[in-house]
């Protein structure tokens, strides 16, 4: 018994030490990496897509497997696009954010408007061409959402929505907004839905690392002939029957990350 309290001393100061040494070079990267972007960004902004997807992000993906012992696996190949396309992806850390870049070449995200206001960081952003929105400016959020969409998508530049509009705990749903569909029937373009466990090795506000496999799927366009509501409904089914998929399969595969997915009631 002391052998295996010690030895479960040992793994605990070792996940604080990996995650430790792990955000120090994570968070540092991405602190040079957005001052470099608000700079260069000034002059070429078209370079600062290749600056991360080809430097800063592969850096970064390393020290993930190789210091923090969390490696990405990628599923559904076959559905992933690299122009003309919007992927409904679920939000369950700060970790889809930062690499899925490295995956999907010249990706943008929607994100906050409110992002772009912190310095050096949100100034990246707008460098780097994500697509801001004022939450709170209701159809007219809608109509400049669409707009910058269609100039993303011109430039052959794919583009995420977090469909629940916010990172959320695995096993837990947040409510899906329509507004992806609103752009999708109006630019005319798939919505390739994308479900992942990384919520059970990157946990919403937490230090710590889970070392795993992360496991990213992306799954068939959505039909093009249901109504709003059908159409919601089906794309939150789907990702959120995949997405407990995954999540047992980590948790059967990792049993210690078990008390970090929230059972349902």
């Amino acid at each position: 018994l002391a052998s295996s309290a010690a030895s479960d001393v040992y793994k605990r100061q070792m996940l604080y030490l990996r995650s430790f040494l792990f955000n120090l070079i994570c968070y540092g990267t991405l602190a040079f990496g957005c001052l470099v972007t608000s700079v260069v960004g000034l002059f070429n902004r078209k370079i600062t897509i290749p600056m991360w997807n080809k430097g800063f992000i592969p850096f970064i993906l390393w020290n993930l497997k190789h210091v923090a012992g969390i490696e990405i696996e990628i599923r559904g190949r076959e559905y992933m696009r690299q122009e003309n396309v919007l992927y409904a992806s679920k939000h369950e850390s700060a970790l889809e954010t930062y690499f899925m870049s490295a995956f999907l070449t010249k990706l943008v995200f929607v994100l906050k408007k409110e992002l772009t206001y912190i310095p050096l960081f949100g100034w990246a952003q707008y460098f780097y061409g994500m697509i801001p929105v004022d939450r709170s400016a209701g159809g007219a959020a809608m109509k400049n959402l669409l707009k910058e969409a269609k100039i993303r998508l011109a430039a052959k530049r794919p583009i995420m929505i977090f469909p629940e509009g916010t990172r959320v705990k695995p096993g837990t749903v947040s409510g899906y907004k329509p507004g992806l569909l609103f752009i999708a029937q109006n630019l005319k373009v798939p919505v390739v839905p994308v479900a992942l466990n990384t919520g059970l090795f990157w946990q919403k506000n937490s230090f710590l690392r889970h070392p795993g496999k992360v496991i990213i799927e992306f799954m068939e366009p959505m039909p093009d002939n249901l109504d709003k509501k059908d159409f919601m409904d089906e794309l939150q089914k789907r990702i959120e029957n995949k997405c407990a998929e995954l999540n047992a399969e980590s948790v059967k595969n990792y049993p210690h990350i078990a008390n970090l997915l929230v059972k349902e009631k």
